[in-house]
């Protein structure tokens, strides 16, 4: 049986739809304990009008937005997400953009905590700079605002401990390309995917170095989009933990009764790439079908673009106690033979750490 240092996942990771206001919004995240997030992901979700992704972490600062579903670089949105609270986030007016908070729009938004602050200078090749950051190292999770030096080899502390799977980085004072690496690519850091775009995995030392990373550190070349000089970049890294976040692969096998892949939890927010080929990203969550306490869910969202929320049986994806099942026969996530990587947090363990089994849906 597998057993968690993570009881209760909504502590570190929930799922909250809400809806806009055009006004003072304060959302209240829908767990039984408190989460003060530090990092929220938005989007709206009708059938209909598509809005950019908002993303705003607590390290950056409230009102400042990046987007998945493009290279521009961070913007400061007065009355976006005007603060971080001890149970969700407080939106204001969101006057002139309407992507967070327009009235009348529902919106679902993904929240992850890291909580610890963390400081200090980076280290390797050439000049060491400064970085700050906030990390959990319970749910192996940490943000990281750092300065690129422009060379290869410039190395970055990341805080959680332990070698993360994924590493995601974005450059913020000029537009440049979302940088994802994971352990999960078949040369793991030699390669590297990009979050805006739908292209397949690339091989290249410029953004990585060629460097997986260690338990203390990843490190870059001497691209722009994760390195460049003078330039503040932000990293978004995540470890594998045991009942709570697994990054990893799977091969597809085109069939609507799809691979199993094992998480070790019930999943509640699922990301897919199809790393072969050019094809979208793919979200996939517990809460935004309405008839979400039964599988399969069919919802789903492009990170990497600003369509809106659609749904389709193409999608069909169970969502068990342990892992993961595509029904479906999609090349987005379930082409044969076709390598994809993931992102999967949890609902709830599939065993706790006092042995009461996790259920399916």
């Amino acid at each position: 049986m597998a057993y968690t240092g993570i009881d209760n996942s909504e502590l570190f990771f929930q799922t909250k739809i809400y809806n806009g206001n055009g006004s003072t919004n304060a959302i209240t995240l829908d767990g039984s304990d408190n989460m003060q997030p530090d990092w929220t992901w938005i989007k709206n979700i009708p059938l209909s009008g598509g809005y950019a992704h908002n993303l705003f972490d607590s390290v950056r600062g409230t009102n400042k937005k990046i987007v998945t579903n493009d290279g521009r670089a961070e913007t400061t949105e007065t009355n976006t997400l005007n603060s971080f609270d001890s149970n969700g986030f407080t939106l204001g007016n969101d006057a002139g953009t309407d992507e967070v908070n327009k009235s009348g729009t529902t919106f679902v938004s993904w929240n992850w905590k890291a909580g610890t602050s963390v400081s200090g200078n980076t280290t390797g090749s050439g000049s060491s700079k400064s970085y700050t950051g906030s990390v959990s190292t319970d749910a192996g999770f940490s943000i990281i605002r750092y300065t690129g030096n422009g060379t290869a080899g410039h190395t970055i502390p990341h805080h959680l401990g332990v070698q993360p799977q994924v590493v995601i980085c974005k450059r913020l004072s000029s537009s440049g390309q979302w940088v994802f690496g994971t352990m999960a690519l078949p040369n793991q850091f030699e390669q590297f995917l990009e979050l805006d775009l739908t292209g397949g995995a690339q091989s290249s030392s410029l953004r990585w170095n060629n460097t997986d990373p260690s338990s203390s550190v990843f490190t870059v070349g001497s691209t722009a989009d994760t390195n460049q000089d003078g330039t503040t970049i932000v990293a978004y890294s995540f470890a594998n933990k045991q009942g709570f976040s697994r990054m990893g692969s799977y091969v597809g096998n085109g069939d609507a009764n799809g691979t199993f892949i094992y998480t070790g939890f019930k999943p509640a927010f699922i990301m897919v790439k199809n790393s072969g080929a050019s094809y979208n990203w793919v979200i996939q969550d517990n809460k935004r079908d309405p008839s979400s306490f039964y599988n399969p869910l069919d919802r789903y969202l492009y990170p990497n673009s600003s369509d809106p929320e659609s749904e389709s049986s193409d999608y069909n994806l169970d969502f068990l106690s342990n892992g993961f099942k595509p029904r479906n026969t999609r090349s987005e996530t379930n082409d044969s033979g076709n390598n994809y990587i993931f992102m999967a947090f949890a609902e709830n363990p599939f065993t706790t750490s006092t042995g009461v089994a996790g259920l399916a849906r």
